[in-house]
C-alpha cells in the first residue's frame, strides 16, 4: 500500500507556511508563498507517496505550527517523522536540545560530533524540512553574527528575537558552545 503525506496550508506573522504529515508524525514545515511550488517539491521529496492535501484533518497542526512561529520558545508536542541520512538525522536532533532563547555555532556542533570541519553540519542543517519544531535558526555564526537561513535571515532574526523576549533576555541571542 502506499504511503499517504497529507498536508495543509497555513499563514503566520512570518508568511504562509506548508505542514506536511504521514501517519508516523510531522514530515515537513517549511515557509513557502509558492504553494505550486512547494507542493512539487513535496512530490519530490516523497516520490513514493500518495500527497493529499486535507486543509480540516490537519486545521489543529496548522494551529499549533502558527502558534510556534509566533512564539518558538513554546516548544511543541507534535510527533517528527524525522527523514534524512543517519548523520542528518543526528544533527537534528542535537537542534532539538538547543534550550529556547540560546544559540551555539557551526563549529561547536561539529566538535560535538568528532569533527572540526562544520561544513558536513552546514548541510545537514540546509536540509532540515522541520522550521522551527527542529530549531535550525538557533545555530549562528562563532562572531556571534546571523548568517543563512533557508526560509531568509529576516524570519531567523525575528525568530530568535521572539525567543529572547519570551525568556525576558537582551536582544541579542545568547551563545552557548555545545
Amino acid at each position: 500500500m502506499r504511503e499517504i503525506i497529507r498536508f495543509a496550508w497555513g499563514i503566520s506573522s512570518l508568511g504562509d507556511f506548508v505542514v506536511a504529515m504521514s501517519d508516523k508524525g510531522l514530515v515537513a514545515l517549511e515557509f513557502s508563498s509558492q504553494r505550486a511550488a512547494m507542493e512539487d517539491a513535496l512530490r519530490s521529496r516523497f516520490p513514493d507517496a500518495k500527497l493529499e492535501h486535507d486543509q480540516t484533518a490537519l486545521a489543529s497542526v496548522v494551529d499549533v505550527a502558527a502558534g510556534l512561529i509566533d512564539d518558538p520558545a513554546t516548544g511543541s508536542d507534535l510527533p517528527l517523522d524525522l527523514r534524512g541520512t543517519a548523520y542528518e538525522v543526528q544533527v537534528w536532533q542535537m537542534l532539538c536540545d538547543i534550550p529556547a532563547g540560546e544559540t551555539t555555532n557551526y563549529g561547536a556542533l561539529a566538535a560535538r560530533l568528532g569533527t572540526r570541519d562544520a561544513r558536513e553540519v552546514t548541510v545537514a542543517i540546509a536540509s532540515n524540512p522541520l522550521a522551527i519544531v527542529v530549531p535550525c535558526h538557533r545555530v549562528i555564526k562563532k562572531d556571534g553574527s546571523i548568517s543563512g537561513y533557508r526560509w531568509g535571515v529576516q524570519r531567523k532574526r525575528a525568530l530568535l528575537a521572539r525567543e529572547q523576549r519570551a525568556h525576558g533576555l537582551g536582544a541579542e541571542p545568547r551563545s552557548e558552545a555545545r
